[in-house]
């Protein structure tokens, strides 16, 4: 849609007291125990983005975490909740651009995603033209999924026609591929700056906004993701177009991810505890899950070497 600063302007008011209290409450209203847990965190395993984001990745090293997506659990827990020939696998991989084609190979066919981390991930600081050139890049590799960074400058300078435009040029740099626009909430500083920079991001074409590059010192919180949701809620509620949402960042135990979909729950409702609408961003959080419901099955908690690498 078109760049509306009306309903921007009308986005402004975020109440941080209220905010802060609605999430110290959230987590509290539901407890989700026995089969019920193991349940949202199959879930949650079906709404992850498994990622490696390293300076010391390799070729191997990105097939290894493919295999991992493929068979995400260990086969006797697998058997023991009783899954038969339903199929659980993490919604992506996410990488580096230059092991798209790497992560593309190991997966094709098996309905699990490629995502790709681009716009000189994790600062976004480079030309626009070079942002846009290593997008193509990478959906010509064979990603299908795009996680792009926006300049933060540009929402501290409140410069919001220039962050419509260059979103504008990603998404059309995409093609066919799902954008996912980064925020780097942690870089920027209110969550006015949030609320607004999500609208902006939505309005140019996103089909996700995204917390965090998992770069920052302060990553996915449950307050901005509230910020977050309820932009999107206010953005259906005025276009009626269903947008997507993705913590990412520091995310990495079982009851964290419960806490996330408890929000998404309560706050959107059942149509995005669906992967085409909510996804973790995670690189140590399927061990953990994958412990938990092991330690549901046998009353045991079993060390993280146990599971294989993911």
């Amino acid at each position: 849609m078109a760049l509306d600063f009306g309903f921007l302007e009308s986005m402004r008011n975020v109440n941080r007291s209220a905010l802060e209290r609605r999430v110290a409450t959230l987590t509290r209203r539901r407890s989700i125990k026995a089969d019920n847990q193991a349940a949202w965190l199959l879930r949650a395993i079906a709404c992850m983005d498994l990622t490696t984001l390293n300076s010391n990745d390799t070729d191997e090293r990105v097939r290894r975490l493919c295999a991992k997506a493929l068979n995400p659990l260990r086969r006797d827990i697998a058997e023991g909740l009783g899954l038969g020939d339903t199929v659980i696998r993490p919604a992506a991989v996410c990488v580096y651009h230059p092991f798209v084609s790497t992560a593309a190979e190991a997966l094709q066919g098996s309905g699990v995603h490629v995502a790709a981390v681009s716009t000189a991930f994790p600062h976004g600081l480079t030309p626009l033209s070079t942002r846009l050139q290593e997008i193509e890049a990478s959906v010509k590799d064979g990603a299908d999924e795009i996680d792009v960074v926006i300049a933060r400058g540009l929402v501290f300078g409140a410069k919001w026609q220039e962050l419509y435009d260059e979103i504008v040029a990603m998404r059309a740099a995409c093609g066919q591929a799902h954008l996912k626009v980064i925020l780097g909430t942690g870089d920027l500083a209110t969550l006015r700056n949030v609320m607004l920079a999500s609208m902006v991001a939505m309005m140019a074409g996103a089909d996700f906004i995204k917390t965090s590059t998992g770069k920052e010192s302060v990553n996915a919180t449950l307050p901005v993701g509230l910020v977050m949701v309820r932009a999107i809620r206010a953005y259906f509620e005025h276009t009626g177009h269903l947008i997507g949402f993705k913590p990412a960042g520091g995310i990495s135990t079982a009851k964290a991810s419960l806490d996330w979909l408890v929000l998404m729950k309560e706050e959107l409702g059942r149509p995005w505890l669906e992967p085409e609408l909510f996804r973790f961003g995670a690189s140590s959080l399927l061990t953990d899950i994958e412990r938990q419901l092991e330690h549901h099955l046998t009353g045991r908690y079993s060390a993280n070497h146990r599971h294989a690498m993911a």
